[in-house]
């Protein structure tokens, strides 16, 4: 009998399997290992994570101290993925002409408009007035200022704060009016000038200001002005409480900010395509030099620089020069991501167009046998090299019960998604393209305003569910659970994730069904597109409805949702869809370390 090793070096992960092979007789499986991936997937650097999946293996089958007869890698070639976010609009509001920053707590309700007069000022003027209160001012002072205002005849409809006092100033308000609070710059707000303010009523959202027509009403504007300031009702749209202040030139811009222009090549032309053109666009002409040879970004421009970056990237970790890198797919994905305006007084953002960009560089070499002199260094053993990924991770997925030839596996990494088909006469066909789990967390952290990796890694990986009361929660599929004691504070009426570990709250305002949303569209938009455009490019003819069966496999087929939503997207093609399960143990991972067993196997039988 010989102890053999098969490992699996990954873009993030490096997976092994640890079993007895012995000529002519069945193999002997014993145990399985997972351990972070070192260095970039490819490079000698990976042989720290080699050995220590191999070491981790044999503690787990029990035999630590075990002499191992061979090791056996993954013909690993290096995949670096980048990702661009570029946005293709961006609102400007000049002047300081808009405040929508929706605060927690906002007092009052209703729409007052006005001329914006400081509380200081307050006394005898003619016709509504919007009154702003400075820094440092006590709610009880401003609350009395503003009755004996009333009192005296001045028609108050409205008051904007610096501070958080808004409930606290309207709750001792004689008239009831809209109060907008926690306004960081409230001393650069116009005076003199026409303003608006509303406040929704609790669980609603404002309408006259975020509607172009309700401003265009509010501020008597003809249709030329009111075009100029859709941007700000866009803005303002989904929000509790706004103000929009109406300044002399009425200084708001929609300007387009150029992008950059991808030149994608293929093996007959190029085609020149601008960012701003969308992702639709971008892929399309993608599809129209196929099969792709290379992309380049325009210089000077954000997604020059990230095809730059990745292509200096693999310089540095293969030695290639870099006239022999090439760009061999990208994944555009439209998108939205809060942009801040520029102008605004209280950090307000405007929700724009934008296009996620993934790139991937595959090279035409590896440096794996710089990995398996070190390995075998350091475990002194034979240490071989030999199947190409495809090949091997579809052998390891014929282990999952129920699975036959013809058999197609789809791989779903951190950066990358894999596809391979193995036909009834045993030839094998293998395609990478850009995007996997990587830009998934990026979409959701963007989309979400998170600005929090870990946060947006939550909300990818688990359910959802507002905490309605410190007894009991809604999970997002409107089901309700409660609790014998009483929740920690800090979740109380917050949209959480439901970990393993417990409730995690996430940074969002919104409401669980807009994050669901976000979350299964990011998925959606990379998975379930990346797993049919993959699949298509290895079946027969082009033809999903020829592929007969599919078996997922990677991390994301971990995922509580992605591969039901695989399944959906191929199930009108007739194919059978599910998850794989290696060795009937498993699950999805390890095919490729199982499968350079089984190929080995093979190979001491062979004639």
């Amino acid at each position: 009998m010989r102890l053999v090793v098969g490992v699996d070096v990954g873009n993030s992960t490096t997976e092994a399997c640890a079993a007895e092979v012995d000529e002519g007789r069945e193999t002997e499986r014993l145990a399985a290992s997972l351990t972070p991936t070192t260095g970039v997937k490819g490079t000698p650097a990976n042989a720290a994570g080699v050995v220590t999946a191999v070491r981790r293996a044999l503690e787990a089958a029990g035999r630590p101290g075990a002499v191992v007869d061979t090791v056996l890698l993954n013909e690993a070639t290096p995949v670096i993925s980048g990702l661009a976010m570029e946005t293709i609009s961006e609102t400007i509001i000049t002047e300081s002409t808009m405040i929508g920053h929706n605060p927690e707590t906002p007092g009052g309700e209703g729409l007052g408009v006005g001329t914006t007069v400081a509380l200081d000022e307050l006394g005898g003027q003619d016709g509504p007035v919007v009154v702003v209160v400075g820094a440092g001012a006590d709610f009880d002072d401003v609350a009395h200022a503003l009755n004996r205002a009333v009192e005296r005849g001045v028609d108050v409809v409205a008051a904007v704060l610096h501070g958080d006092d808004a409930v606290l100033v309207a709750n001792r308000l004689d008239r009831r009016v809209p109060v907008v609070d926690e306004v960081a710059a409230v001393d650069r707000v116009p005076l003199g000038m026409l303003a608006a303010v509303e406040v929704a009523p609790p669980g609603r959202t404002i309408r006259t200001l975020a509607d172009s027509y309700g401003l265009a009403s509010t501020f008597s504007l003809d249709a030329e002005q009111t075009r100029q300031v859709s941007p700000v009702a866009r803005a303002l749209a989904g929000t509790r409480s706004a103000v929009v202040v109406r300044t002399p030139e009425g200084d708001v811009t929609d300007r387009r900010i150029p992008v950059g222009t991808l030149t994608v090549t293929g093996a007959t032309r190029s085609i020149d395509v601008g960012v701003d053109e969308g992702a639709d666009a971008i892929m399309a002409a993608i599809g129209r030099v196929a099969p792709l040879q290379d992309v380049a970004g325009e210089p000077g421009t954000h997604v020059g620089g990230m095809l730059a970056a990745v292509r200096d990237t693999m310089v540095d970790v293969t030695g290639q020069p870099a006239a022999e890198i090439r760009i061999r797919d990208v994944l555009a994905v439209d998108t939205m991501v809060p942009v801040t305006v520029q102008g605004g007084l209280a950090g307000e953002v405007s929700r724009e167009n934008a296009v996620a960009l993934a790139a991937m560089v595959r090279t035409s070499r590896s440096r794996m046998q710089a990995v398996a002199d070190e390995v075998a260094a350091a475990l002194g053993c034979d240490v071989r090299i030999g199947g190409v990924e495809g090949e091997v991770a579809v052998r390891g997925a014929l282990t999952t019960p129920g699975s036959a030839v013809p058999i197609a596996v789809v791989d779903m990494g951190g950066g990358s998604t894999d596809a391979a088909l193995l036909d009834r006469d045993g030839r094998t066909d293998a395609v990478h393209v850009a995007g996997a789990g990587e830009l998934v967390t990026k979409l959701i952290d963007s989309e979400l305003g998170l600005d929090d990796r870990e946060a947006a890694e939550s909300v990818k990986r688990h359910p959802l569910a507002k905490v309605e009361s410190f007894f009991h929660v809604r999970h997002e599929d409107g089901s309700v659970q409660f609790f014998a004691e009483a929740l920690p504070p800090h979740v109380f009426g917050r949209v959480v994730t439901v970990t393993p570990e417990g409730l995690v709250p996430v940074p969002v305002r919104r409401p669980v069904e807009a994050v669901r949303v976000v979350r299964r569209e990011a998925k959606r938009r990379v998975f379930v597109v990346n797993a049919l455009r993959a699949l298509a490019q290895v079946a027969p003819q082009g033809s999903l409805r020829l592929l007969g069966s599919v078996v997922l496999l990677g991390g994301s087929a971990l995922d509580f949702e992605i591969p039901a939503m695989v399944a959906d997207a191929l199930a009108p093609h007739g194919v059978v869809c599910g998850i794989g399960n290696v060795h009937g143990t498993e699950g999805p991972r390890n095919a490729v370390a199982a499968g350079l067993v089984d190929a080995h196997a093979a190979a001491l039988v062979a004639p």
